[in-house]
Formats: C-alpha cells, structure tokens, sequence
C-alpha cells in the first residue's frame, strides 16, 4: 500500500526538476554572482593592498544602488528596447542586455589596482552595483512571470540556492582564482562566468505579457498617453503601497530587521585579515562551508515560516541572527583559531539563513499581484539600505572599538528590528499582508 505522506514528499521534491525551476535555479546564479564583488570580495581585495578600514566601510556605499533600484524598476518593467525587444520579449532582451554590460564591467574591475588608486576601482564596483541591481529587476519579474502559482515556494528556494551559489563562485572561486593567478585573472573568471545566466535566459521562453501591459495607452496625443504610463508604471505600485495602514512603521521594520546582522557582514572580511587568517583559510571556512551552513539555514527558516506563522519566526529567527554575533566577541578574544572560525562561521551563517528566509517570506507577502515588479524592487531596496548606507559607518565604528567592542555594538544594533517584529504581531494578528491575485504562467 502506498503512503500517501510519502507520495506527497516524492511530488513536492520532483517540482525541482521541471525546466522552469532549473532556468530559475540558473538565473538565481546570475542574480548571485555579482554581489560579492561590490561587498566581501572587494572589501577583502581592499583590506590586502593596504586601504584603511575606514575607506573600506565607506565603499559599502557603492552598493546604494540595491537599495534605489525601485527608482528604475518601471522602466525596465515596461520601456521597449526597439527591435532587441520584438525579437526577443522584454524580459528576455532587458536580461540579456544587462548580463552583457556586467560581464564587461566585472573584466574592467580586474584592470584596476586599488593599491596605486582605489578611485577607479571604486567607480566600477558602482557601475557593477548598478548593472547588479537592475539585473535583478528583469530577473525577478521573470521568474514570477513564468512559474505558475503552486510553483512559487519553490521557485523561492530555487532562487536562494543559485543566488547563494552564484556567491559562493565570486567570493570563495574568486580568492582561489587570486591566489593562484592574481586578482585580474578572477575578475577575467567571473565575468565569464556570466554566461551561465545568459544561455539560461536564451533558452527559456519570454513569459506572456498581461493583458493591461499589452494593451494600447489611453489618450489621444503622445503627452497624454505619457501621462497614462507614468500613471500605470510608476504612480500605481506606489500609491497602492502607501494606501496601507501603517506603511510607513512597515517601511521601518523592513530597513531594520538585518541592521546588526549587516553591520557585522560589512566589516568580517577585514577581521579575517586582522587575525591572520590566509586568503584559503577564509575561502574554505567562510565562502564555502559558511555557504553550505546558510544553505541549511534557509530551509531550517523556511520550515520553522511553515510550523510558527511569519511574525512568530520573524522574533525567533531574528533573535538568533542578533545572539550569532556575540560569537565574533569570542573569536575576537581567542585570535587565530580556524577550528573557532569555523563554528563562529556556522553559527553566524546558519542563524543569518533562517532569518533570510523569514524575511523573503514577509517580502513576498506584501507584494499586491498587479504591481509585483515593481513592488518587489521597492521592498528589496529598502531591504538592502541597513546593508549598504546605514551600515556604511561600520568602518569607522570599528576604528573607535576593538574588534570585541565592535561586534558587541552590532548584536545590540539588531534589537530595533526585534521590538519592532513584536510591534508587527500586535498590529496584524491575523499576517494578512497584501490583496493577491492569479500569477502568470507559461506552459512546459
């Protein structure tokens, strides 16, 4: 007799192997691999030829453009790239378009040398940021547009997975690359690596457009039909979003919630280096174990999401990602230790992981269905301002403390975030978050 639990399992697994969940899987991969090189790998790069930490906190800066995205989202969501778009769709041509401009920036960031000037390498890793964030635009429109809606939870893992992938290659591939042939050669490596993304993009099929993007502009002069689409492309998701009750407070949480945890981040890399550990050690322990370790997190959050309620594994998750960082005090008073690295890595990774997962969760639930795009660009940039700009003065914060200080500093940093997710539970007992509605979907 067949278990029907067991059947149920075999079904949920086998969603994974669909095509469209490779190409999201692949895509994810894209998303992933230029992150690193405008945050750990370049702070690292930078912590090696001698640039002071405050410099190096500062240049967290190069990554506002995360957290301005939303800025640009309507265009890249609805404006024609002429003929580029009639032959290949516009979530096909914008992908392809941008995945082209990061292979070339990323060769370009590996022909400068922050030791005689850090200036030029500043100003590629913004260029990289850039290109980094309006691919992740089109990529996520993409991948909601064309997974149908019992396909959406895994498509999320799917992405997380390739993301975290995509980042395992530019931070641990690209300190083994510089190792063995120099910070150019990795550079060369990862924007080859690029094509990953786009063959899978060339081969997947351009989701169908909805019926109210297809549709003609209203209006009968071309001032008037501008009107219609500024109203529709960039008033709209806005204005729905600020139509919520407490939206601002909303706003809040959202750049609060992994402050102590990015606070932390933006300056790891430069600890590394203070305590001596080599570039094999900190791309073994940190980029590859610590990957695999969030990794387990991810799916450790997204199963604590299905067994608590949002709210309650937003307090839990986010409690542990604050404690995680009291590990980095004791690494701090211990020194050179890898066998301590490695658990300090795991513990750090594994709470930051589950706290990821709850967050993306609570992302993808504000998101009304008709402006999901935009919305999702809006939300994700918020996200990432306690990553870049707030966490910016890390740096110097860290020249202020000593390490043990420091770290100590960014657990109590993450405790705005945690009041605030008790805040949120009283406010919405009942976690409805957003109005949604059918996804788009293309056939196999």
């Amino acid at each position: 007799m067949t278990d029907p639990t067991a059947t149920a399992w075999r079904d949920s697994l086998a969603v994974y192997l669909r095509p469209r969940l490779l190409a999201v899987l692949f895509m994810g991969f894209s998303s992933g691999l230029p992150l690193p090189l405008t945050f750990g790998t370049l702070s690292f790069w930078l912590a090696e030829s001698g640039v002071s930490r405050t410099t190096i906190g500062a240049l967290a800066l190069v990554g506002t453009a995360y957290s301005l995205k939303f800025l640009w989202a309507p265009l890249i969501d609805r404006l024609p790239l002429g003929a580029f778009t009639r032959r290949l769709g516009r979530r096909r041509a914008w992908a392809l378009a941008i995945q082209a401009a990061l292979a070339v920036a990323i060769f370009c960031l590996g022909l400068t040398d922050p030791k005689i000037d850090p200036l030029p390498t500043a100003l590629v890793a913004v260029a990289i940021a850039f290109l980094s964030a309006s691919q992740d635009i089109v990529i996520d429109a993409y991948r909601i547009e064309i997974l149908r809606p019992e396909e959406q939870g895994a498509g999320a893992a799917a992405t997380q997975w390739g993301y975290r992938f995509g980042m395992m290659a530019s931070s641990a591939g690209a300190l083994f690359a510089a190792e063995y042939g120099g910070w150019s050669f990795a550079c060369a490596l990862m924007a080859a690596l690029m094509a990953v993304g786009m063959l899978t993009v060339w081969f997947t099929r351009e989701p169908p457009v909805p019926a109210d993007v297809a549709a003609p502009l209203p209006g009968d002069t071309p001032a008037q039909k501008a009107v219609a689409w500024v109203r529709a492309a960039v008033v709209g998701p806005f204005a729905e979003f600020a139509s919520r009750p407490s939206w601002l407070l909303i706003v809040v949480f959202i750049v609060l919630y992994k402050f102590g945890d990015a606070l932390a981040g933006v300056m790891a890399n430069p600890f590394y280096v203070a305590m001596g550990f080599s570039r094999v050690e900190v791309a073994s322990i940190s980029k590859i174990f610590g990957v695999f370790t969030t990794l387990a997190g991810v799916a450790t959050g997204g199963a604590v999401v299905h067994r608590y309620g949002l709210y309650k594994s937003l307090f839990i998750c986010g409690v542990l990602q604050a404690v995680s960082n009291l590990m980095y005090v004791v690494q701090a008073w211990v020194g050179y230790d890898t066998t301590l690295l490695a658990v300090t890595i795991g513990l750090e990774n594994f709470t930051g992981g589950m706290g990821s997962a709850a967050f993306v969760a609570y992302l993808s639930g504000l998101c009304n269905v008709a402006f999901t795009a935009t919305q999702y660009a809006l939300l994700s940039s918020l996200a990432t301002v306690g990553r870049t700009t707030l966490s910016a003065w890390g740096g110097w914060l860290s020249e202020q403390l000593d390490w043990m200080a420091f770290f100590a500093a960014t657990t109590l940093a993450a405790l705005p975030g945690i009041l605030m997710v008790i805040w949120l539970m009283r406010r919405f007992p009942n976690e409805r978050l957003a109005q949604r509605g059918p996804a788009l979907a293309i056939d196999d």
